[in-house]
């Protein structure tokens, strides 16, 4: 261990830094939080100005870590964005827009330029045409949603970002599209690795696929536009019935291609509306690529993660406690280091920044979950590490709605704030302390949404010392990662997990490790959503959660996994099963030689 206590950088964090986040001139970490922090403070009053950089570089110096789209751009003169999520509209067209919903290609362009800008992006296909519709006016049929995910897939595959980011994106289908089985087996084949793919999932659909039900599939666009000499049939609703299926049919479907090749994962439409704040004056029915963020149409969401294996103090002793006191100072600085994202960063088309403007979402949250319990002696997924997760995220939370609380003092609200409204039953406010209530009646928020787990995993590699990812269990103690080394060049190198490595430095290279370590292959998926469970309550926004399930994993796994995770109130899931489709994310060492690692950072 160094003189500061630290472990010393490994060489594949040494790696990543390098290619993502340093700029000329810089030589490592510091020299990244100075050019960030100088940059964000900028925005502030010149009296402050010096105050607020400091504030800024001491945080991010204790564990405080901007995104790397952030990271990458703040302070460089870069056109790129500061923003990471975004949530682009498709409309049932070619190129008109209609309600507000621009057509595909249009949909195609914005969304180029979003990812040509760093941000990543998510669509709602719901709202194009069932495959075989006659299109009116021209005698041709559609070819449907599915056929549009290769349209999209080629370009994000032409677009390499600012940061060295190939294009990343989320495709949504709702669960009674008529599309829906096809959609559900667009990666058998391979291919689309450019997206990732989620089932819009319903109450209704549940409920029928738990009751053995069936499940009508409709086209939800105007009668006029679909259906017209097709076989479906119009209900009183002004919808098309093209057929009913056994519910239970379709999420057995959807788990088999989940185990399979881990795709579709799911959002719960529903568990996102009633828990949006906002869901009287917008309308949610698609996340970013990785799921973190439920978004409106041209919704977009900054985000910055807590390392909490820096806010651990005695690992590994009997009595090591997480710093409570430390998270919620870096939360509440971390809230106005966002505010000021917003202000500073380029947006790629005007829609997203005045959504921005609008809303002012932004996504706080922690990383190396994991770890940190592993030091405090506590196994993922029991009681006592749910209950210490779950404390984490209140305090995280009480932090950050008592800084925005603060902020809407000094700068003013967000725009469509509504107090009585936001904080209404069952909408997530109206679960905040009485006291945080009471001054949003007074003050209000600056903020719409503030939290949000996103994956963190570039930013845990790169600057946390390959913690663990967000709220993931540690995937192996060591581990062989293939990292990219230039526009062809890949690198197949080392990574070791940072509370293993502590263990070590500390009690020696034989020492038995304790019971508190964990690996996902040791947890079963009910152990891993019962810690998610124990988050979701605590967070505004969304918690990105890939259940890592086991080469030997079957699909009833995975259904009973959909029916928790929708019991549990959890907004999205998705799952990843090492397999002949998308290979290892990681190569666990204790694994053997031979397994295929995927590119992943």
């Amino acid at each position: 261990m160094g003189a500061s206590g630290r472990l010393e950088p490994q060489p594949a964090a040494r790696e990543v830094l390098a290619r993502k986040y340093l700029r000329p001139g810089e030589a490592g970490v510091d020299d990244v939080f100075q050019r960030v922090a100088r940059a964000l403070a900028a925005i502030e009053p010149a009296a402050t100005c010096d105050a607020r950089e400091a504030a800024f570089l001491q945080a991010m110096r204790a564990g405080l870590l901007p995104s790397g789209r952030i990271l990458a751009a703040a302070g460089t003169g870069s056109a790129a964005t500061l923003a990471s999520c975004f949530v682009q509209p498709l409309g049932d067209s070619i190129f008109h827009t209609e309600d507000g919903h621009p057509g595909i290609y249009v949909a195609l362009a914005e969304a180029t330029e979003t990812m040509r800008r760093g941000g990543g992006v998510g669509y709602d296909f719901s709202r194009i045409r069932p495959q075989g519709c006659r299109v009116a006016g021209t005698g041709g049929v559609a070819s449907g949603p599915v056929s549009f995910l290769h349209v999209f897939e080629r370009s994000a595959a032409t677009i390499q970002a600012e940061g060295a980011r190939s294009g990343a994106q989320m495709s949504v289908l709702r669960c009674d599209h008529p599309d829906i089985q096809a959609f559900i087996d667009a990666k058998r084949a391979g291919g689309l690795v450019h997206f990732n793919l989620s089932v819009g999932i319903t109450d209704a659909f549940m409920q029928a696929a738990l009751a053995g039900e069936p499940w009508p599939l409709v086209h939800r666009v105007a009668p006029g536009r679909a259906g017209a000499g097709q076989s479906a049939v119009q209900r009183a609703d002004g919808q098309w019935l093209h057929a009913s299926v056994p519910a239970r049919a379709l999420l057995d479907q959807l788990a088999q291609g989940a185990c399979d090749c881990g795709d579709p994962g799911v959002i719960f439409l529903d568990t996102v509306a009633r828990e949006n704040p906002l869901a009287e004056v917008e309308s949610i029915a698609a996340t970013n690529p990785c799921g973190e963020q439920p978004l409106p149409p041209h919704g977009s969401c900054c985000l910055a993660s807590i390392d909490l294996t820096r806010l651990v103090r005695r690992p590994f002793e009997p009595d090591a406690t997480l710093d409570a006191q430390a998270l919620a100072q870096l939360a509440g600085v971390g809230v106005r280091l966002l505010d000021n994202v917003l202000e500073l960063t380029a947006w790629p088309l005007p829609a997203q920044r005045d959504e921005a403007r609008a809303t002012r979402r932004i996504g706080l949250g922690f990383t190396g979950l994991a770890d940190a319990l592993a030091m405090l002696g506590l196994r993922y997924g029991g009681a006592a590490s749910c209950h210490l997760a779950a404390h984490v995220a209140e305090t995280l939370r009480d932090a950050a709605y008592a800084a925005s609380i603060d902020l809407a003092a000094e700068r003013g609200a967000f725009p469509r704030f509504d107090a009585h409204r936001h904080l209404a039953s069952p909408s997530f406010a109206a679960r905040l302390p009485a006291a945080l209530r009471e001054r949003i009646l007074v003050h209000g928020l600056r903020h719409s949404h503030l939290l949000a787990v996103a994956p963190a995993g570039s930013i845990s590699l790169a600057l946390a010392d390959n913690a663990s990812s967000g709220i993931e269990p540690v995937y192996a103690w060591q581990a062989r990662r293939v990292l990219r080394a230039g526009p062809a060049g890949r690198v197949d190198t080392l990574v070791e997990d940072p509370a293993w490595r502590m263990w070590r430095a500390l009690r020696g290279p034989d020492a038995p490790l304790p019971e508190a370590f964990v690996t996902a292959r040791d947890l079963a998926p009910e152990a891993q959503l019962a810690v998610v469970a124990a988050v979701v309550p605590f967070i505004d926004g969304g918690i990105a959660k890939t259940v890592q399930l086991m080469p030997d994993a079957r699909p009833e796994q995975v259904a009973d996994a959909l029916v928790q995770a929708w019991r549990a109130g959890l907004k999205g899931l998705t799952f990843f099963r090492p397999n002949p489709v998308t290979g290892w994310v990681l190569a666990p060492v204790e694994a053997g030689a031979g397994c295929d690692a995927s590119v992943s950072a």
